[in-house]
């Protein structure tokens, strides 16, 4: 994929339609917060935070997890900056031992399910007891692995290319204050 140019970057940011403001997005998370506590308060869990997209999520939910936890990452991706995804490519698998563990992933989107379903099989290959999965983001589009939802959720878009709070337009635009779709040509 050819390098973008900040000026691009920046048409790209203008011309996005606003899908979810920040408040909207604030909200989600507390929502997700709140389910997240009624079902894993008493279990001891590891929140493993899928990189990079799902940092934003996990780092927005940690202090709304008012119970004792672990955190870890992962690092696994199949878009690399991309616009649609490639081959799993495994930069870290967990470093906290899963063994007998309820563990959390957590991640900014579910799109096709192909990584999240990946992880999710790595956690059990590593023996945890139970394994749930969150996500920022569910994009309605058809999956192909056998993650059909997230066990939590916090918002629904359409099956477009979107950016913000995580979820990224070419390795830019995470940090946008919003949930943005990329305008359609």
């Amino acid at each position: 994929m050819a390098e973008v140019t900040a000026a691009e970057i920046e048409k790209i940011y203008a011309e996005a339609e606003l899908l979810y403001d920040a408040a909207q997005v604030e909200a989600a998370l507390e929502n997700m917060a709140v389910a997240i506590t009624g079902s894993l308060a008493q279990s001891n869990p590891i929140l493993l935070c899928i990189m990079t997209g799902g940092i934003v999520p996990t780092g927005m939910l940690l202090p709304r997890l008012q119970f004792p936890l672990q955190l870890d990452y992962v690092h696994a991706t199949r878009y690399e900056g991309n616009a649609s995804g490639g081959v799993l490519r495994w930069e870290r698998t967990p470093g906290l031992r899963l063994r007998d563990r309820v563990v959390l992933i957590v991640d900014d989107i579910l799109d096709k399910g192909l990584t999240l379903a990946a992880i999710r099989d790595e956690c059990f290959r590593l023996d945890a007891r139970k394994v749930y999965t969150a996500v920022l983001v569910d994009k309605q589009t058809s999956r192909q692995g056998d993650i059909r939802h997230a066990d939590f959720t916090g918002l629904s878009i359409p099956d477009r290319y979107v950016f913000g709070y995580g979820m990224d337009y070419q390795n830019y635009l995470r940090n946008s204050p919003g949930i943005f779709a990329v305008r359609e040509t």
